[in-house]
Order: C-alpha cells, then structure tokens, then sequence
C-alpha cells in the first residue's frame, strides 16, 4: 500500500490578528495545517516546539522586523521554507530579506488570493522534492552498507551482476578514462539496486537493465549517433529504473497493466524520480533527461509530460522501443511473459503510435540480423518486403478473409498489391517472414 503524506504544516507570523485570521480562513480549506504568532518571537518560540514546513512572514513587525525573524529561521531550521509578506514600500527591507533570510518568495500586500495559495502549493511541491531527494540519497546509501552484510549466497549473486554491469560499461572506461573508481560504483549500485531487492520478482529481473542498455547501445549506433549520445543512452539504459528505488517490493514484478489506478499512478511517478536522483550528478545530467521521458509515448499519451513525435528525445524513444521489448518478454508490462517473436510483433504493432516509426524500423532489422535461433520469423512492414521472402503465417484481411496463404512466396506484383491496399484501405498490414539459416 502507497503510504500517504502527512498534510504539511504552515507558520503565519503577523503583529495584526485581522491579517492572522485571513491567512487562517484562506489556507484552511486545503488540509494544511495551520499555526499563528503575533510576533517574531512567539514565532521563533512556536518553531521550537513544532516542526513547520513553511512560514509566512509580514515585514513590519515591531521589535522583530519580517527580515530579522526570516534571517533566525533560516540559521536554526534551514529546511523550513520562507515567504515573506510586503507592501510596496518596503523594497530596501525586502532586499534585507532575501540577502539574509533567503527567501523562497515574497509576495505583494495586499495579496491576490489564487497567487498566494498557488506560491504556497508550489513552494511545499519543491519542498517535498527536496526531502524526497534526501531520503532516497539516504536510502541508497544504508542499501549499499546492507549489501555488505548479505550472506555468502547473495554475495556471489551481486558479484555475479556487477560483473554483468562492468561488461556493459566497459565502453564508457575506454571513452572515458578519466572517469574515477567513484563514478563506475555509483552506477553499479544505481542500476542493480532494484534488481537485487527481495521478492518473488527478483529472479525475473536480473539483467533487465543490462539488456536494455546493451540493445540501446546497438540501436544507437545503427541509427547513427554520435559517441557522446551513444554514452548517455547506453547509462539512462542502466539506470531507467532507478527511481523505483522507492516502490514497495509488491509493485516492481507486477505488469503494469494489472495495476489499480493507484498503483498505476504510483509507478508512473519513477521517471521523474529517476530524473530528479540522477540530475546533481553531473555525468549523467544528460543521462537524466532521457531517463524523464523513456515512458512517454509518439502519439502523445505517454508520461510524465505527455511529449509527442519529434519533440520526445530521440535516446528516449529507443528506450521506449528495447525497455518494452525486454519487459514483455519478463512479464512486467503485460501479465503474461510473451515470447521473442510476440514482443517484436507487439512493437511493430504500435508503430507510429506508442514508438517512434525510424527507430521500430530500425530495431526490427536489427533484431533480424543479431537472433541466433534458425529457422525464426520476423515481422516487418510492407516497406521492408523483397521478392523471394517466405510468409510463415497466414495473412488475413481485418475483414476475415485470407489474404495470403503460410508459405507463399513473395513477389514484385503481390508487394505492390499489399501496399495499395494499405493505401486504399487506410491499414497497417504486417507480414510475418521466415527468416533461413545462411
């Protein structure tokens, strides 16, 4: 179960009760909740009592001016967010405040009331980030001293993925030879650390982040990118996943398509994380992008900003492509495991609309030159057809008649026939073709 965040708590500091009662009537109906003081120093002695995520603070107050009370709060509770309340004829005062007290904001008397809740809203958003950050830096670093102490068993088992991880990376030592002892650890804890959770689901995913950076890798090299791009796509292949470090161990073997809308909404919130983990470390700030956006779709219903077409990177888009292949082989974007040739039909399918068209285009003919297993078949789209290919399966017409027989060998004219009447009908027809040991 998701566990829900305690409603965050606001300091109103204001000498003028009337301001106090405002404050108090405006904030209360969005479940905050609420705390007042007259003065700066009954604030400071309320913050002493109470931890406070956020306070608000008029500038004129006697004994205690708004800039002095915010400079306090910003030495003795520097993680409490602080705004500052100001009339226009305040400015010296303001800059006194934001210099000394650093500010998150300041905002205007008398106030818009939409402004000041939206500021609040967003200021407790940035806050919670900041925390989220935190806790998982820090979870990250007491999973990395437990992995110390596992037994003999699971010991050999992390030396075994490491040495996965290390063979994966081996390109990015010989580019980057001043790459440290400290960077390569991070990355090796980063992308294993959900692999190596407990659960039934372990098992099923070991090695998934290690395909996908591989076949990443491939399929950014074929599609012609440069040294540079190949890097960061080949690490956001390895660390795609590492914002559901934070996920209960339940919700990571799951199919994403058995999930209950909260769960779902839980799980779409990794990328961001993962972004958010991964964006301090400046190796992998470009890293970090693709890691936001391998979950967005070409059609534009993907997430977490719903990107479209061009405007999703192109390193996101081959993630999208090799992490949906390895995951419907693994059971973990469709309940049932699929076999090989299901998954590369599933994404041939949804070419043009969960992918990009170049990139499923070209991962299908990569897939056709790298599988070992002979005879297989392949799917391929109309475009890729050459005379002399062998259908391996019946083709029927969405209608229900067949189109063309198992077996029947393809030429010039019944290609060209094939592609008009995926014109004139306005269809996607994809052939399954039998691919001969040479």
């Amino acid at each position: 179960m998701s566990e829900t965040l305690a409603p965050a708590t606001l300091l109103f500091v204001d000498d003028e009760p009337g301001i106090l009662s405002s404050l108090r009537r405006l904030f209360r109906p969005h479940g905050y909740r609420i705390l007042v003081a007259e003065s700066g120093a009954l604030g400071l002695a309320e913050l002493e009592k109470t931890p406070v995520d956020l306070v608000i603070s008029d500038m004129r107050m006697p004994e205690m001016d708004g800039a002095t009370f915010l400079k306090a709060v910003r030495q003795r509770w520097p993680d409490t967010v602080r705004i500052l309340l100001t009339g226009y004829a305040d400015v010296t005062s303001t800059v006194a405040a934001i210099n000394e007290g650093e500010i998150y904001r300041y905002v205007s008397k008398p106030w818009d009331d939409n402004e000041i809740v939206n500021t609040v809203r967003e200021a407790l958003e940035r806050y919670r980030l900041k925390q989220e950050n935190l806790r998982l830096t820090a979870l990250t670093q007491s999973q990395n001293e437990e992995l110390k102490g596992l037994n003999a068993s699971l010991e050999q088992k992390v030396a075994e993925r490491t040495a996965e991880l290390r063979q994966a990376l081996s390109f990015v030592e010989q580019s980057h030879g001043e790459l440290k002892k400290s960077f390569l650890t991070s990355v090796q804890v980063f992308a294993g650390l959900i692999e190596l959770r407990s659960g039934p689901a372990g098992s099923r995913l070991a090695g998934h982040g290690r395909r996908v950076a591989d076949m990443a890798r491939n399929l950014a090299q074929r599609l012609g990118m440069g040294d540079v791009e190949v890097q960061n796509i080949m690490l956001a292949g390895l660390l795609h996943d590492v914002g559901k470090m934070g996920l209960p161990d339940d919700l990571l073997g799951k199919a994403f398509n058995t999930l209950s809308q909260d769960q779902r909404a839980l799980v779409m919130k990794h990328p961001v994380i993962g972004q958010n983990i991964l964006i301090a470390i400046d190796k992998f700030k470009d890293a970090a992008i693709l890691v936001r956006h391998h979950h967005e779709s070409f059609d534009g219903n993907g997430y977490p900003d719903r990107l479209a077409g061009m405007s999703i990177p192109q390193g996101s888009r081959i993630l999208a492509v090799v992490n949906d292949y390895d995951s419907l082989q693994i059971g973990t974007l469709v309940q049932r495991p699929l076999r090989p040739e299901e998954a590369l039909a599933f994404i041939a399918d949804n070419r043009g609309k969960r992918y990009d068209p170049a990139t499923v285009d070209a991962f299908l003919k990569l897939i056709s030159e790298t599988r070992k297993t002979v005879p297989t078949e392949v799917p391929l789209r109309t475009m890729h057809l050459k005379p002399g290919m062998v259908v391996s399966r019946d083709l029927p017409h969405r209608d229900g008649y067949l189109l063309l027989a198992k077996g029947s060998v393809l030429t010039g004219d019944i290609i060209g026939q094939l592609v008009k009447l995926e014109q004139s009908e306005q269809q996607t027809l994809t052939l399954y073709i039998r691919q001969e040991e040479k």
